[in-house]
């Protein structure tokens, strides 16, 4: 993949030439929605609303499953790298098999 050109959309980016395995996601995240799914833009970051409350990281978890199934890789490697506490979040996706229009295409079963 290195060398080729690509478009993302705002919220999301690849890593960098020396490692483009890596699709970064900017999210916000809307909890105790009715069920989990990607619904557009909220400012620079794609808007997700999911099912779990916030409560003890249920919400963290649904998320990271949700994307894992949706970009269909093991959950080991889908990361939460920044908002641990906070609806903005930054996650990481290795070796994504799908391209992130996928969001909006499916939800896993």
């Amino acid at each position: 993949m290195s060398g080729t050109a690509r478009t993302s959309p705002i919220w999301c980016r690849y890593g960098d030439e020396d490692d483009d395995h890596r699709l970064i996601l900017t999210l916000h995240i809307q909890p105790g929605a009715k069920r989990t799914e990607a619904v557009g833009l909220h400012g620079d970051a794609l808007k997700i609303r999911l099912a779990a409350p916030p409560v003890d990281g249920a919400a963290n978890s649904a998320l990271l499953e949700f994307l894992a199934g949706i970009f269909d890789v093991p959950r080991r490697q889908v990361t939460l790298k920044q908002g641990f506490g906070s609806r903005r979040k930054v996650v990481e996706i290795r070796d994504a098999v799908r391209g992130p229009d996928t969001l909006f295409k499916e939800t896993p079963e």
